[in-house]
């Protein structure tokens, strides 16, 4: 059975009443029967790409909290070490996931452990694999801590076409490993920012599958 995740409920339900309204509008008000099967074709196809972006497929976690694991599905696109000039100020190893229209935008905990940040941050609509995206897009920045592996930053980047970031992260709370973390409408990224020496189970142009797949461990 196809699950959906709570934030498109709501278009969801817009999406269905416009849907059956196009295709009983265009069958009464259009006399051409080949024009109105191709309206109706568009609708349908329009509403199963709004089915298709809000699913939010059952995922197993294996519980291991010596493992990172992808917090979203994707395609791999940055791995390199670079300065982290929000929280951590020093060296970090990037790794940054881009999720395409067609994948899944649940965001879920790469780690289990203590919210020690979670910051909103307004900005611009750039195209999420742009450089400056990660600083100047709209983008939430969380920090989870665990006993093993320390700290790890990751964050939650708008695209071009997403005008909504959903983060549930608070701080001082416990999260658990591969648990719903928020949401991205409409294409988007997701960097993480691991301590340097941290083993990496990914290599550039892996499409990764988040909520079991691993990307790193201690």
């Amino acid at each position: 059975m196809i699950r959906f995740h709570k934030e498109g409920y709501k278009i969801i339900v817009i999406a269905f009443i416009l849907s059956i309204a196009g295709i009983l509008l265009a069958d009464k008000f259009i006399e051409i029967i080949w024009l109105v099967k191709v309206i109706q074709i568009a609708i349908l196809i329009l509403l199963f790409t709004v089915l298709q972006f809000f699913r939010n497929p059952k995922r197993v976690t294996t519980l291991d909290e010596r493992t990172i694991i992808a917090p979203v599905d994707g395609k791999v696109v940055v791995i390199e070490e670079v300065e982290e000039p929000e929280y951590f100020k020093d060296k970090r190893l990037q790794v940054s996931i881009f999720m395409s229209p067609i994948n899944v935008h649940v965001t879920r905990y790469a780690m289990s452990g203590i919210i020690k940040y979670s910051k909103y941050h307004p900005g611009k609509y750039l195209v999420a694999w742009h450089p400056k995206a990660s600083t100047e897009n709209e983008r939430t920045t969380v920090v989870i801590e665990n006993n093993v592996i320390g700290e790890v930053l990751y964050r939650q980047i708008a695209g071009a076409l997403a005008k909504r970031i959903v983060n549930y992260a608070k701080e001082g709370e416990e999260v658990v490993q591969g648990t719903d973390a928020g949401f991205i409408k409409f294409g988007s990224r997701v960097d993480l920012y691991l301590p340097l020496g941290t083993e990496l189970a990914v290599k550039l142009g892996d499409k990764v599958k988040g909520g079991t797949q691993i990307v790193a461990r201690k």
